[in-house]
């Protein structure tokens, strides 16, 4: 069978790691078995300037004339600084083109915050997610419909299809027989990923409250931290626990398949960038390892990610994230319980070629 080629366009590369760039990579592997072939491009507005950029863009898209287009949606993808109605601008040259669009939202939800520019740009991001999902053949959100605030409308080929975790699933199953109990007997919490800036100081302190409360109830614990942000995070997290017994390793940013590898090692994953729901990739990632994830709560929260073993706790409650986390450590049958479900999850829901075989039913 001859494979149909789809096209994937993503605006600004996300550094150290582009994790829009990696979905698509391990989306296009999963749907040749569908008989597509992905081709990865970008609009290079970042290096060009946004008029050269839209003229190369006019000059490609000639050659995807009748070809589906996964057009790749976050806010600051699209803009510096989160205005992105330029969006609007490109749906416009790919329409034109005789391109059929599809827009996949990674961002959902608009940008919060309290300030008139956070109002402006939340105006702005609302109207952009909105008039792309009007223009497009098919919107593809990445948590349930019910649960978007800006309540987009409804359209009978729109779809919902969660994200899947960007990381070789099956060098997670290597070292699942590497957990910290089989080796040395110290239960082993891992954290992956810090956000940035202030939001992130306060994670790092939800994180020192949890362990200084677990270590009370278990003894003496492993605290993994990888990804964004942890190196930046580690001095605070041995000042702060240095007078408690916990063995603290700082990975910062692996390959994907170290990431594999410590998660799979550890017994259970602490999410603490934002709530968890179906759009949050390295709460996937988590339940794909078969890992536990003690994790906040929100609207966003909803089916199938309330199917892995999650423990949602409230933000609220500052003691409740301590307590979770002394409750999985200790309670081995209570942990393998979670672990079971977050597996069956992840083959259903998360799996790559689960989430192929969604895209591949409009797609086809």
């Amino acid at each position: 069978m001859k494979e149909r080629r789809i096209i994937a366009l993503l605006g600004r590369r996300d550094e150290p790691t582009d994790a829009v760039e990696e979905y698509c990579r391990y989306l296009g592997a999963a749907l040749r078995a569908h008989g597509f072939e992905m081709e990865l491009a970008r609009v290079a507005w970042a290096e060009l300037g946004w008029p050269a950029a839209l003229r190369e863009l006019r000059q490609k898209a000639g050659a995807w004339r009748g070809q589906w287009m996964l057009l790749q949606y976050t806010a600051l993808a699209w803009s510096e600084r989160g205005f992105p109605l330029r969006f609007l601008r490109v749906m416009s040259v790919l329409r034109d083109s005789g391109v059929s669009v599809a827009v996949v939202y990674h961002d959902v939800e608009p940008y919060a915050g309290v300030r008139v520019i956070d109002r402006m740009r939340r105006r702005v991001q609302i109207h952009t997610m909105r008039g792309a999902a009007l223009d497009s053949e098919v919107a593809i959100f990445t948590i349930p419909t019910e649960r978007i605030s800006w309540g987009p409308a409804s359209r009978k080929g729109d779809v919902f299809i969660p994200v899947g975790a960007n990381i070789p699933v099956a060098v997670a199953a290597e070292n699942a027989s590497e957990k910290s109990d089989v080796v040395d007997g110290i239960p082993t919490a891992v954290v992956f990923g810090i956000t940035g800036g202030d939001a992130g100081v306060e994670e790092t302190l939800r994180i020192i409250e949890a362990v200084r409360f677990a270590v009370t109830r278990v003894g003496k614990m492993r605290l993994v931290v990888l990804g964004r942000n942890s190196e930046s995070a580690e001095m605070n997290l041995r000042e702060a626990l240095g007078d408690v017994p916990v063995e603290i390793k700082v990975h910062g940013v692996v390959a994907p398949e170290k990431v594999a590898g410590l998660l799979a090692a550890s017994d259970v994953l602490v999410f603490v960038r934002g709530a968890i729901s179906s759009r949050r990739g390295s709460a996937i990632a988590g339940i794909a390892c078969g890992l536990p994830v003690i994790a906040w709560s929100s609207a966003e929260t909803a089916a199938p990610i309330t199917d892995a073993g999650v423990v949602l706790i409230s933000r609220e409650d500052r003691a409740q994230l301590g307590e979770a986390l002394a409750r999985v450590l200790g309670d081995r049958a209570y942990q393998a319980a979670l672990a079971e479900r977050s597996r069956k999850a992840h083959r259903k829901f998360f799996a790559w070629p689960a989430i192929a075989a969604r895209y591949a039913e409009f797609l086809g």
